[in-house]
């Protein structure tokens, strides 16, 4: 007997849980012949369903979209190189100016990596409209500076147009572009083009440039392109495009330049690069004005003990997947709570009119019960008669 009661016990034992989970759903289904379609009730579902799908397509971009985390810590960096980018065009000649960089410990840097190009200083119409663009492009950076998220992130298409290519003599350039690219110690130090090649010497160094009429000087110059460190492509930086034109002969161009490590991490490029801020001044050279220094181009720079960590981010999938929900939810319920509470108004004002027939129609029994005696004693006096 205990044996066959046992699988008895077991179904009892099924239906009790499969009871409590009925209980417990949270979920009910109402029959369908309790359910009544309205034609306001559709009109809504159908704006709740478009705005659901606008909504989740607009969210879809954003999830496709990337953002750029910056974060501060301090450099720890100090046995590595520093490279510097140059790329600058001076409307001297090539024989007379200079290129070296001097840092704080009075150490000369040799320029072997420096390429010295006779060229011409002005520009050809291609390459002034890439100029204006590039000035443009600056400009906008000063105002918008979330402009500098999406230089990071994506290169910029297009490239400066390449030197063209003439069948000018070499006598017949008047220029001297500067280009190529420096290591030097990571510390401070001067960048400069002055008059003369450098010469090392125990106290320094010096430019030889006795040979040289200090009428002839003219260091208009052009910087298509300086940076500090990895050279990326589409990396814009502050001085790129900067054009100094000087009608003096003897003038002294001044950028104090400081450097700021970066870490670049983005879906496309990881690198180790430098971002930096400049101020700049120049001045005309009258030794009898009192204004003295040496005619050049000096780019005086200084690191910070700062470093930049720029990582490009993305919004997980998991987080999508919650806030499609909350769309969908948050729509479904909103849109239910303005249809009941438009729907309770409606039939409020609507009914207004019935309800006034309700009180004739409360009213109306009232008026036979109230005229019913006197009905009744007509018939009593007449019985009576």
């Amino acid at each position: 007997t205990g044996f066959c009661c046992a699988p008895k016990m077991r179904r009892l034992t099924k239906k009790k849980a499969l009871t409590l989970v009925k209980e417990l759903d949270a979920f009910p289904k109402v029959p369908e012949s309790y359910v009544e379609s309205t034609a306001s009730g559709g009109t809504v579902s159908l704006i709740a369903f478009s705005l659901m799908a606008i909504l989740a397509f607009l969210e879809f971009f954003v999830y496709r979209d990337t953002w750029m985390k910056y974060e501060y810590e301090v450099d720890k960096d100090f046995g590595s190189k520093l490279r510097i980018n140059v790329d600058i065009t001076v409307a001297d000649e090539m024989p007379i100016v200079g290129a070296d960089v001097l840092d704080l410990a009075e150490t000369m840097v040799a320029s072997d990596g420096l390429k010295y190009e006779p060229v011409h200083f002005e520009l050809s119409p291609q390459q002034r409209l890439w100029h204006m663009t590039l000035l443009h492009i600056q400009e906008r950076l000063k105002v918008e500076h979330s402009l500098q998220d999406l230089i990071f992130k994506t290169a910029m298409k297009g490239a400066p147009p390449p030197q063209p290519q003439t069948d000018d003599t070499a006598a017949s350039f008047r220029a001297c572009r500067i280009h190529g690219h420096l290591y030097v110690n990571k510390v401070a130090g001067n960048f400069h083009i002055t008059v003369g090649k450098s010469i090392p010497h125990p106290r320094g160094h010096a430019h030889l440039a006795a040979l040289v009429s200090h009428d002839s000087y003219n260091f208009s110059h052009r910087i298509d392109h300086l940076s500090f460190g990895e050279d990326l492509p589409g990396i814009i930086s502050p001085l790129d495009g900067t054009e100094k034109v000087s009608a003096d002969s003897n003038h002294i161009f001044q950028y104090f330049i400081t450097i700021v490590p970066t870490k670049l991490n983005t879906y496309k490029v990881s690198a180790e690069t430098h971002q930096y801020s400049v101020t700049e001044q120049d001045r005309a050279i009258n030794h009898a004005a009192g204004s003295h220094g040496v005619s050049g181009i000096f780019m005086k720079y200084d690191i910070s003990s700062l470093m930049v960590k720029v990582t490009e981010q993305h919004m997980p999938l998991w987080q999508f997947l919650v806030r499609l929900c909350g769309i969908v939810g948050g729509i479904f319920s909103t849109t239910g709570m303005i249809h009941g509470i438009v729907g309770f108004l409606v039939e409020v004002i609507c009914c207004r009119f019935q309800m006034g027939v309700y009180r004739q129609l409360k009213h109306f029994p009232v008026l036979l019960f109230q005229g019913a005696p006197e009905n009744e004693q007509v018939n009593n006096e007449n019985q009576n008669s």
